[in-house]
């Protein structure tokens, strides 16, 4: 049998210079390491260890933590929900601090005429008026066949299904998700995984 998580320690080894980093391949599994929990569990390309989501309560979609192997929170992720049915907002903060300048907003896309696009990233709160989009999320999430792409178009990460040794397709609860860490933070992709997931 494949293993889904090669090894679950975590080496705490420090992140390279930005000049020499490269692709990050990572493995994402849509289960929590804590019993009766929802959430997520990430692994590099080694099979360390790297991310954790662990929501206790079924249906809790206000406020999620994004832990990284040692538990120590390094994104709070909440939810505003906006006036008027224009949709929700989903607020990107550093650490546990949610009184802060908030680092990334998300906003759904309901866009008809723009159907690729599911969601559009922001740096701080989105006030609606003079917030320049940093990335675009296009595909389908559903089918992990997404692409978050930079305001020049390129390819920051893409969320791709991913297939065992030997030509094994696992489901849709065991994905991949390639960073190109020059264009977007590891932590700040999955965010926007964990995102994703409450809007879809």
């Amino acid at each position: 049998m494949t293993k889904v998580y090669p090894n679950a320690s975590f080496t705490g080894r420090v992140p390279p210079c930005k000049a020499e980093m490269k692709e990050e391949v990572m493995t994402v599994w849509k289960k929590s390491l804590i019993f009766n929990c929802n959430g997520f569990t990430v692994f590099d390309g080694k099979g360390d260890l790297v991310y954790r989501v662990d929501n206790y309560m079924e249906g809790n979609k206000g406020s999620i933590l994004l832990m990284d192997a040692n538990g120590k929170a390094l994104l709070t992720i909440r939810r505003k929900k906006m006036s008027l049915g224009l949709g929700d907002n989903w607020l990107v903060y550093e650490g546990e601090e949610t009184m802060a300048i908030p680092r990334l907003s998300v906003k759904k896309s309901v866009n008809i005429f723009n159907n690729k696009c599911l969601a559009y990233v922001t740096a701080g709160e989105s006030d609606g008026r003079n917030n320049k989009t940093m990335y675009e999320i296009e595909g389908s999430y559903t089918r992990r066949c997404c692409a978050v792409l930079d305001d020049r178009r390129r390819i920051a990460a893409e969320i791709k299904r991913k297939e065992g040794g030997s030509g094994v397709a696992f489901g849709t609860d065991i994905f991949r998700l390639v960073v190109q860490p020059n264009n977007i933070r590891t932590d700040f992709a999955m965010a926007l995984v964990i995102l994703l997931d409450q809007m879809f």
